[in-house]
């Protein structure tokens, strides 16, 4: 009897073991699709961040990009940390603009832009394609030695980006970053990413804040990419000034005799206006 009944505990046990283990293996199962969804979520975005950041058209190379900053979800960093919302306010505060420069370095049009920019006493952020950087190293070091900042603008400024795989996104980012480093020959550090033509997507802002870049947008489209004349360059920017401090001119991408005119005017226009200039925020306050 005593046999018997060690042999019946026995079983009990063995089907209470085989049951937990039927109930863990089904937790799983309906754990596993969770934990992956989680992970797939930031890489199947279909919609890009110009339709969700964005209050803007697309002119020339580059869209616009409104004031509506901030990350697509999830938590903000902690203080000090590179945030992926995209950045348009100032570092000077108040209502100082930030003058930003985009598609070069250019070896006729950057020294020139230089010129402007020392002339006013104005720093301004020079956002880079990679491979000009790579060609024209000394004009690198000579917006660095003039107390510029360095933006990562892409290898190939693809506009269409935002619609191509993450790895491509990743390498297009990280590849110009390098170039842009290379160049200025480890003297200063590229501090923010702009998307060609706005494309910014999660992922590449993830992966430019993951790799201390801030993501850059703009308030004002001075147009000057389409070349419409220095007056009009100039009419635009102090039409729609009252949309943020981020302005957006150019130094490569052909001809830019008309941005060298009107940047000096608008620099004019702002010292009259009693608006100071300073950088774009990288971190949280």
């Amino acid at each position: 009897m005593e046999f018997k009944a060690r042999t019946g505990n026995e079983r009990k046990r063995s089907w209470a073991a085989v049951a937990a283990a039927v109930v863990v293996t089904v937790a799983a199962a309906w754990a596993i699709p969770t934990v992956t969804e989680s992970i797939a979520a930031p890489h199947s975005t279909a919609a890009h961040d110009r339709n969700t950041t964005a209050d803007g058209g697309h002119d020339g190379q580059d869209g616009a990009q409104g004031s509506g900053s901030g990350s697509a979800g999830g938590a903000q960093p902690g203080a000090g940390a590179v945030p992926e919302g995209i950045a348009h306010a100032s570092e000077a505060g108040g209502n100082a603009v930030n003058i930003t420069i985009d598609d070069g370095p250019d070896p006729v049009w950057t020294p020139k832009v230089l010129d402007v920019l020392k002339q006013y006493g104005v720093k301004a952020t020079f956002c880079m394609i990679g491979p000009q950087a790579k060609a024209h190293p000394e004009l690198v070091k000579q917006v660095v030695a003039g107390g510029h900042r360095l933006c990562d603008h892409t290898v190939d400024h693809d506009t269409t980006m935002d619609k191509k795989p993450v790895a491509y996104q990743e390498k297009e980012i990280l590849d110009a970053k390098k170039m842009i480093e290379e160049a200025a020959g480890g003297a200063a550090q590229v501090q923010y990413y702009r998307a060609p033509g706005g494309s910014f997507t999660p992922d590449s802002r993830r992966i430019a804040a993951a790799n201390g870049m801030r993501p850059l947008g703009w308030n004002v489209d001075s147009k000057d990419f389409t070349k419409p004349g220095t007056a009009a360059i100039v009419d635009t920017v102090k039409k729609e000034i009252g949309n943020g401090p981020t302005l957006l001119f150019h130094d490569g991408g052909g001809d830019r005799q008309q941005t060298v005119e009107a940047l000096g005017q608008v620099l004019s226009w702002l010292k009259a206006q009693g608006r100071p200039t300073g950088f774009p925020v990288r971190t949280t306050s």
